[in-house]
């Protein structure tokens, strides 16, 4: 895991890349074995539901327009971008609140680089119909 507030998203996936690689080269030192990666699916996991990269790359963003909107609608929206809404407390903590934790939907077939692209796009784009949902809604 990776995080950091503010913006800079490469800064925080180049510090995961470097940590990745540091326990990889770890393991190959301490045992002569490297991770399992497959040409076609990527690296091999224990949780399938990250089979692939396993890249989820999320922000934490106040959308108060889609709140407003109503979150099956931001749901909808998400869907639509190859993004997956959360709750700030986990997959499973609810909403609450303003906050959501915006993700890529995706974890297979797809580069890291094209995961995190896909998040920084959807977000950019969800931020600015957000703009405008917070004049529709008053707010």
């Amino acid at each position: 895991i990776s995080m950091q507030k503010g913006g800079d998203v490469r800064e925080v996936f180049a510090r995961l890349a470097k940590g990745i690689e540091a326990v990889r080269t770890s393991v190959f030192n301490a045992s002569g074995k490297d991770f399992l990666l497959d040409e076609k699916y990527g690296y091999i996991h224990s949780c399938p539901t990250n089979l692939g990269t396993g890249m989820r790359a999320s922000v934490h963003i106040d959308l108060p327009g889609w709140t407003a909107e109503g979150v099956d609608k931001l749901k909808a929206r998400c869907e639509s971008l190859n993004l997956q809404p959360r709750g700030t407390r986990g997959e499973s903590g609810g909403q609450t609140g303003i906050t959501y934790d915006i993700s890529n939907k995706h974890r297979l077939g797809y580069s890291e680089v094209q995961l995190v692209q896909t998040m920084i796009d959807g977000v950019n784009t969800l931020y600015k119909e957000d703009l405008l949902l917070q004049k529709k809604h008053g707010l």
